[in-house]
């Protein structure tokens, strides 16, 4: 069976604009959360957010693309191209086949969308149809980020938008290293893309009772006894993933293979997690990756910071490594909030860089652990050996997926 390695990475993250930068912060706990930028948000309940700062996407985007595309193709863009250059991919027409794209996000182009409505709204234009941009609907459109990615860089391969809630970007990056594993692509940029700071997403969490009413960068806290919620936040992680093979005969840097990927649903509840339907996941990944549950060194848990969802996470670990009680955990979503399908994608990203430094980031404000979160949350950075990591995606709905990420041994 073929094996699927990375290549590349590339993002734009609330913490930089930059993966390397965005890395750095998290290894040392510099939370990208703050007040509210985007729009006015000081009569909400809910005030803070992980928005991304100073984007100049000048080098990777044209001034039409610019004007005419959501932001979250922006960011799409603006990371598969710093990917696309990471792995130093260069290839011929004839090649082009075999290069494809995936690309996950939950709410598309939600912030064009409420543009358009504001817009529809607006009584001071008399005619409906010059209210509308004859954008809107191919830039808002699940997919547009792979195609629009695939023309950028002249790909031919494969391409497609995945849409499963806040586990898009790691089933995205799942079906990738499925593809490549069963022969059908060499190469393929896969990851998540989101760009959902506007009033009509923080009003919807938020109504939900999904949001944090903390007003601080402490809002977000998985695992803590006082977390109240999530804090929505944006951003894109794009990987280059690529046949070893292929990738060996480019004599590139890989930061470590995928070798395992389950994705199942719990067919419970529109938003509520189930905990036999976590734990099937879990363990069919380590399963398909062919190892025990005692070679993980290292769990990268969803950990959104809502009462339920850790909770049901935490016994879901708990139960798959009870032979192994004390695997260490982080919660990177502690230091970035919530980037929904973006956030699976840069925690499989810190995966793979955690191997490759010895690294375990730190969980943030876990000020007082909930003592029914009986698991190992590692709070301060943490140098040890790593080979194996397990990151764990869970979305509305209840679809569920679970990556293995291993050390790359010839």
């Amino acid at each position: 069976m073929r094996r699927v390695v990375v290549t590349g990475i590339g993002a734009v993250t609330p913490l930089a604009n930059n993966f390397s930068n965005a890395w750095e912060a998290t290894k040392k706990g510099i939370s990208g959360i703050k007040p509210i930028a985007r729009f006015n948000a000081e009569h909400l309940p809910w005030q803070v957010a992980g928005e991304i700062k100073s984007f100049e996407p000048s080098q990777y985007l044209t001034d039409k693309q610019r004007r005419t595309t959501d932001l979250f193709v922006q960011y799409a863009i603006s990371a598969a191209c710093m990917a696309f250059e990471d792995a130093k991919l260069v290839f011929s027409q004839k090649e082009s086949d075999n290069y494809g794209v995936i690309i996950g996000s939950s709410r598309g182009g939600i912030s064009s969308i409420e543009l358009e409505i504001k817009r529809l709204l607006d009584k001071d234009r008399k005619c409906k149809i010059q209210r509308i941009s004859p954008y809107i609907m191919p830039s808002t459109t699940i997919g547009i980020a792979s195609s629009t990615v695939a023309q950028k860089l002249k790909l031919q391969g494969i391409c497609y938008g995945v849409s499963c809630a806040c586990s898009s970007g790691a089933v995205a990056i799942g079906e990738a290293y499925r593809n490549i594993k069963n022969g059908y692509s060499e190469v393929i940029l896969a990851g998540g893309a989101e760009a959902p700071i506007c009033e009509i997403c923080v009003l919807g969490y938020g109504s939900a009772g999904a949001l944090s009413t903390k007003k601080d960068s402490s809002a977000s806290r998985p695992f803590d006894k006082k977390r109240d919620g999530f804090v929505l936040s944006e951003g894109a992680v794009v990987l280059v993933m690529e046949e070893l093979e292929h990738a060996k005969k480019r004599d590139v840097m890989i930061y470590g293979e995928v070798t395992g990927y389950s994705n199942t649903t719990d067919g419970f509840h529109i938003t509520k997690p189930n905990l036999e339907g976590e734990i099937k996941t879990i363990e069919l990944a380590i399963r398909d990756a062919g190892i025990s549950p005692k070679a993980i060194d290292l769990v990268s848990a969803h950990a959104t910071s809502t009462p339920l969802g850790d909770l049901v996470e935490a016994g879901a670990i708990r139960v798959v490594f009870k032979e192994k009680p004390d695997v260490p955990v982080t919660a990177i979503k502690s230091i970035t909030g919530h980037m929904l399908a973006a956030s699976g994608a840069f925690e499989i990203a810190c995966a793979l860089m955690s191997i490759k430094d010895g690294i375990i980031p730190p969980t943030i404000n876990l000020s007082n652990k909930d003592e029914n979160c009986q698991i190992n949350v590692v709070s301060k950075l943490t140098k040890t050996s790593i080979d194996a990591v397990l990151t764990n995606s869970f979305g509305f709905g209840g679809i569920n997926a679970t990556l293995i990420i291993q050390k790359y041994i010839t």
